[in-house]
């Protein structure tokens, strides 16, 4: 009886001490629900579907609000001005990345997606450089991803019209992209160092959207101790990057200063010509972190969005009917799509956007945090505090995009037919975290998918009604759920 009355007591000193300091920090940090002593506000998150619960709390708590993810405090932006307001009108401040435990032990700090401060800068800036130099954006980026679209649909035409899955084949396409601006290099799709990399890639993906994942950034100290898909997610980004150290050792051997080939290359001389300072950040760890990086971001999300862009086209025929007519009466069947075609086909271009906002594939965006103190709608924000940005709740905002649960084109579209933008649309996020392969992506998403439509009609196994949209997992990324379809060549 004693020990019952000892742990009651102790959980109440806990729980007023947690009190205490909601009550302490009123004026600083944002509004939000009294968490519970060492798991915080756990229970009030569906960590199957992030958002909603997100959306659930803002409707009592406004627009930014806190929450504790375990023992820390996290700020929450939900709504289009929030979320402009943080990171394009207060961008250099909102520019920190946020806690993500699960990455940061894998990667150590480095490379560009979960690195900080100066490293960040530095390899962020190099990064942006040397795409462009590359050809981002440009026609000689535009001819390689041309070539690897009729290579798509040489695969593609090896089905003979059966139903295949087709998240294999949607995968090989943006990684011989991505690898041929890293590492000069494409893959034959037969290729058994291909299919790993694949297997891998795709395994990770489901694994760092999956609840557990979610769970272990809450509570770090479960990682080092508990099993876990966590360990296959490490076990996996290992063997990725040792493939690609292995790449990197092959150019150190070839390399002509005199004529960088690809990224590999120019690292390389970055780091020659860098040698002499003393807070180095081009080491030869960063560079393989940073490659690992861009490998696997430059492959994942294009391929997840192809994937669910072909199952919304078989789910909407009408939609797919209207941009097929567009390839017909613009490009024709006699040569492949080009970039320059996109603005003369603005109803492909608005079923593309579309898409993206529809399937809101990062929903809460990678954390981001902020960067000193800052004062923020009367709120004070304490420096290094995690901040999530909720891209949900901007690419679902009815008053921008009209029953924003319905996919629509027309949602890009205005009166005359014409393409619509719109400032809400921020798949790539926004400000100084944006994506850094943006143009590259959406390069990518309209080459593919209308050289694939150019060639083929789609053919659902079931009728549209009773296709399934709803994604496998909502944490960290939205998966579409697994389909089957046939392509039939045209």
């Amino acid at each position: 009886m004693d020990l019952v009355v000892v742990l009651v007591l102790s959980l109440s000193c806990l729980l007023l001490l947690s009190l205490w300091r909601q009550s302490s920090e009123k004026g600083k940090l944002p509004p939000g629900p009294i968490p519970l002593p060492i798991i915080g506000n756990i229970f009030q998150i569906d960590v199957k579907d992030i958002n909603q619960s997100f959306t659930k709390l803002s409707k009592v708590y406004g627009p930014v609000f806190t929450l504790y993810l375990g023992r820390k405090p996290t700020v929450v932006l939900h709504g289009y001005e929030a979320v402009k307001e943080a990171l394009i009108d207060h961008g250099e401040e909102f520019a920190g990345r946020g806690s993500f435990p699960v990455a940061e032990k894998i990667n150590k700090g480095l490379g560009i997606i979960f690195s900080h401060g100066n490293r960040w800068k530095e390899i962020r800036r190099f990064s942006l450089m040397t795409l462009r130099n590359l050809g981002m954006g440009k026609r000689s980026i535009e001819d390689r991803v041309q070539e690897e679209a009729q290579c798509l649909v040489d695969e593609l035409r090896k089905t003979n019209g059966s139903p295949c899955d087709p998240t294999f084949i949607l995968s090989c396409a943006p990684c011989n992209v991505i690898s041929s601006i890293i590492f000069q290099n494409r893959f034959d799709y037969k290729d058994k160092h291909f299919l790993t990399l694949m297997e891998k890639l795709n395994e990770n993906d489901q694994i760092l959207s999956s609840a557990w994942v979610q769970f272990c950034n809450t509570f770090p100290v479960i990682i080092d101790y508990c099993p876990g898909s966590h360990k296959k997610l490490a076990k996996n980004f290992y063997h990725i990057k040792s493939y690609l150290l292995e790449k990197i050792k092959e150019h150190q051997e070839s390399l002509d200063i005199s004529n960088p080939r690809d990224f590999i290359d120019y690292y390389l001389i970055k780091a020659k010509q860098e040698n002499h300072n003393q807070h180095l950040e081009f080491t030869f760890e960063n560079l393989s972190t940073t490659v690992t990086d861009l490998f696997s971001a430059g492959t994942e999300t294009t391929s997840t969005t192809l994937k669910y862009a072909l199952l919304l086209l078989l789910k909407h025929p009408h939609v797919t009917a209207k941009v097929q007519e567009e390839i017909d009466r613009v490009v024709g069947r006699n040569r492949s799509p080009s970039m320059q075609d996109r603005r003369h086909m603005p109803y492909t271009d608005a079923m593309i956007h579309e898409v993206q906002r529809f399937i809101d594939i990062l929903p809460t965006n990678l954390p981001h945090a902020v960067t000193c103190d800052i004062k923020f709608r009367n709120y004070l924000i304490p420096k290094g505090t995690t901040v999530i940005t909720s891209l949900s709740s901007v690419l679902c905002d009815s008053k921008e995009f009209p029953n924003p649960e319905i996919f629509d084109p027309g949602h890009f579209l205005d009166g005359n037919g014409n393409f619509k933008k719109s400032d809400y649309f921020m798949p790539f996020s926004a400000g100084k975290q944006m994506c850094v392969g943006e143009g590259l992506a959406r390069m990518e998403l309209f080459l593919f998918l209308t050289t694939i439509l150019q060639n083929f009609n789609l053919k659902s196994l079931v009728h549209p009604k009773d296709i399934n949209m709803t994604p496998v997992s909502n944490g960290f990324a939205s998966l579409p759920p697994p389909y089957k379809l046939c392509f039939i060549p045209l």
